[in-house]
């Protein structure tokens, strides 16, 4: 017997956009500071790899979180590695900024703008399923410019 999921609500195109903008804007945010930063090579890479590690685990849980709610089978080894990875991502990036030689607004951006690109992938990679879940968009009925009219004569 098997169980039959509910389709997901299709997302509306606004909170689609707004995912979208809001994890371009976290890239190009962290991005433009580790390319503007006053660290050595070997540290900006560091934390431009912690930033992609930070984003594939966070995909990996909101998937695995998923899958085990809509009866998936998930096993439990890699949900826990997919957390791990989260975790580990945020503590190296933490220690990371907490001893690199940067003003304190500077490491926030860099704080804020991580957290914000974990965020907003995770609300990319649901947007993404969902859509793909609710199938194509339904197609409106054209209307045309102007209503056929015609005259009535009252007698």
């Amino acid at each position: 017997m098997s169980q039959q999921h509910p389709v997901p609500a299709r997302p509306t195109a606004a909170f689609v956009g707004a995912s979208w903008v809001a994890l371009c804007i976290a890239l190009l945010a962290y991005g433009v500071g580790l390319w503007n930063a006053q660290m050595d090579p070997a540290e900006k890479g560091f934390l431009g790899t912690l930033l992609l590690l930070g984003l594939f685990s966070a995909i990996a849980v909101q998937k695995s979180v998923r899958d085990r709610a809509e009866g998936v089978p998930v096993t439990g080894i890699f949900l826990g590695l997919s957390w791990a990875m989260v975790l580990t991502s945020l503590v190296l990036v933490s220690t990371a900024l907490a001893d690199a030689p940067l003003e304190l607004s500077e490491k926030g951006f860099f704080g804020l703008s991580f957290t914000m690109a974990l965020f907003s992938v995770v609300a990319v990679q649901k947007n993404v399923r969902d859509l793909a879940a609710a199938g194509p968009a339904p197609v409106t009925p054209k209307l045309t410019a102007e209503p056929e009219s015609t005259a009535t004569v009252w007698q």
